[in-house]
């Protein structure tokens, strides 16, 4: 919690780059490179911790470059993290080859609501207002709440500090976009003020334009940008450091999009363009002592996340899930290390109401859980992270059925210095899952409803085993990973989704740049057998072999700098009767400019999918079906983006 004001403070004028398998950075200072772990624990206070070895952070530099993107944008670079589909709504997450419902997600310490309404994702968020990024990925502490079967996700807003600058009681900035391929235009305007101890920021962007053509040239219809984002923060910080953080945030898309969202055509004949209105909601209310040091240094937050979905045509289908939550947590602060110790409450709600389909149908989960989590460094070689909690959960089906469960769950991590250069590092949790709520426009389809009775809490088992080398300014990091979800639900059925591979990454720094490449391998299983996509969804995907290298160079003009990226997927051998999937490789390239006498200024232009390659991303649905049209990302787009901050 300390490190809290810290954090604000570096963040700023960072250039940084996350290994896809442990933590390697660039940071300019001085108009040089050098790589700078600090840079992540002004993110994250634990970043040394054991249980953060596998931890992958998006850089401020690359989030500042994804704001006029998407998430597949926030995640370029880091192959270990897969984003599908080519829009917003449809973009579905996979980390280490586990989709994201599989994992707990935060924004702002608020839960999200991890249910999907059928073919639209349950994740979608605005880079525009984005701070912070942090995935753990396999192994999750205890304190990361109930339902991170897999690892978690942190993504933290903006705050009012960060935009100010020192000495100044009011700023913002205003970001313009233009891309010509779907001639999207994007304005967003964001504003800060503080007076005292008092400090609120404002936020609002608005991104419209046409049917975007993928590499071959083929308009892809229902891709259309028709988005709208909100963010409002009021925070207030005593001299005595005591923080009250309050927070609330709406994406809103409504647009004419394929009858299934995710694909990139009709499966059957009829089958038009119909629209989409989906609006997702998060709400924050957080208390943290940003001075706290010793044994008494509590945090409390309270959150709200929604997710809703009306599609008119033909049922008038509209699907709406919620999550609140609730935490109360201490943290320990111990000469070796800390100890975190609380409770966390939540309830998940979906539900389908179709007024010319079916009846109004809900499915409800409630769990109340105790969490404690050690991070200690016992010695300057050995790192230590353990932890346990345990969860009560009653769920309520759409029969009005009640079922109960409850479970423990317990985390293992170590990391050991062998020499000042090579570190080995792994771990292992076993985490209860309790029952999932499905899909809930799945709900309609099951005639009989769902038999509760017949579904077994869930449980996952994760482990991870690595190293990282570090020789001056190079760093090599890797792992292999498993993660094992036991009697995951399908309907009214149970099966054992597993997602297998290994991580490997490098990143290199110099006087006027850096370099990344990492290379993630993932394979998926149902009940022991190699498997499709349908198999597995809302669970995992086959990935195969995925690729991503990035290159940041400064130029000899004072203020320019260049650089680009490859983003690849090697081909992929599907089990008999299905198409492989091909392999690609696109590249992108940018130019960013801050002219020496106004460097409150950046224009950047860039070109992504510079050859016009005609792809679907690995992590898109459909791929190995010969009758389902996937979603292809757009072909070569030319884009000119200008920032002015005051």
């Amino acid at each position: 919690m300390a490190h809290h004001n810290m954090r604000r403070a570096l963040l700023a004028g960072t250039a940084a780059a996350a290994l896809g398998a442990g933590q390697a950075g660039a940071q300019e200072l001085e108009g040089y490179y050098e790589l700078d772990p600090i840079y992540f624990e002004a993110m994250d206070p634990v970043s040394g911790a054991a249980d953060r070895a596998t931890s992958m952070y998006v850089s401020g530099l690359e989030l500042e470059r994804a704001r006029t993107g998407d998430l597949k944008d926030v995640f370029a670079g880091i192959a270990s993290v897969s984003v599908g589909g080519g829009i917003p709504i449809a973009q579905k997450i996979f980390v280490n080859g586990v989709d994201m419902l599989n994992l707990g997600v935060t924004v702002d310490g608020t839960p999200q609501n991890n249910r999907a309404f059928h073919h639209v994702t349950a994740n979608a968020i605005d880079p525009g207002l984005l701070e912070q990024v942090r995935v753990d990925a396999t192994v999750s502490p205890a304190d990361a709440g109930p339902y991170a079967l897999a690892g978690s996700v942190v993504f933290e807003t903006v705050d009012p500090e960060s935009i100010l600058e020192d000495g100044r009681n009011f700023g913002g900035n205003v970001r313009l976009s233009y891309g010509d391929n779907g001639e999207t235009f994007q304005r967003a305007l964001t504003l800060a003020g503080r007076s005292g101890g008092l400090s609120v920021l404002g936020y609002a962007k608005r991104a419209s334009g046409e049917d975007y053509e993928s590499g071959a040239g083929d308009t892809i219809g229902g891709t259309a940008a028709d988005l709208d984002s909100l963010l409002g923060k009021v925070v207030y910080e005593a001299p005595s450091g005591h923080r009250f953080e309050l927070s609330a945030q709406q994406l809103r898309d409504d647009a004419l999009r394929q009858w299934r969202a995710n694909f990139g055509g009709p499966m059957k004949p009829g089958e038009t363009l119909r629209r989409y209105e989906t609006t997702r909601s998060s709400y924050s209310l957080r208390y943290e002592n940003t001075m706290a040091t010793g044994l008494w240094d509590p945090s409390v937050r309270i959150g709200y996340s929604e997710s809703d979905v009306i599609i008119d045509e033909p049922w008038d289908s509209n699907g709406l899930s919620w999550t609140k939550s609730a935490t109360l947590q201490n943290t320990f602060n111990l000469s070796m290390g800390t100890v975190d110790a609380g409770v966390d409450w939540q309830e998940s709600f979906g539900e389908y109401d179709s007024p010319d389909y079916a009846e109004y149908q809900t499915e409800t989960s409630r769990t109340t859980g105790v969490f404690a989590q050690a991070r200690l460094t016992p010695t300057d070689r050995l790192g230590l992270s353990f932890g346990a909690r345990y969860d009560w959960q009653t769920f309520e089906g759409v029969t009005g059925k009640e079922v109960s469960h409850e479970g423990a769950s317990a985390n293992l991590s170590a990391s050991y210095k062998l020499t000042d250069s090579f570190t080995l590092r792994g771990g292992l949790s076993s985490v209860f899952g309790g029952i999932d709520i499905e899909d809930n426009y799945t709900f309609s389809l099951f005639l009989p409803p769902f038999d509760y009775g017949t579904l077994d809490a869930s449980r996952a088992r994760n482990a991870t085993l690595g190293f990282d080398w570090e020789r001056g300014a190079l760093k090599i990091g890797g792992e292999l990973f498993v993660s094992r979800i036991e009697d995951a639900r399908g309907g009214s059925d149970n099966f054992d989704f597993e997602s297998r591979g290994f991580n490997l990454g490098a990143t290199y720094g110099w006087d006027s740049g850096f370099a990344r490449f990492t290379l993630s391998k993932s394979d998926a299983f149902v009940d022991g057998d190699r498997t499709q996509s349908y198999d597995a969804l809302d669970f995992g995907a086959p990935l195969g072999t995925v690729m991503a290298f990035e290159l940041d160079q400064k130029t000899g003009i004072d203020g320019l700098r260049v650089g680009g990226g490859l983003d690849a997927a090697l081909d992929y051998e599907m089990p008999s009767g299905l198409d492989d999937l091909d392999g690609y490789a696109v590249v992108n390239l940018f130019a960013e400019y801050v002219p020496p006498r106004f460097d409150n200024m950046t224009i950047r232009a860039e070109i992504t999918n510079l050859f016009d390659k005609e792809y679907a991303d690995r992590g898109t649905y459909g791929g190995e079906y010969g009758d389902v049209t996937t979603l292809k990302e757009p072909g070569r787009t030319v884009s000119l983006v200008a920032v002015a901050r005051f």
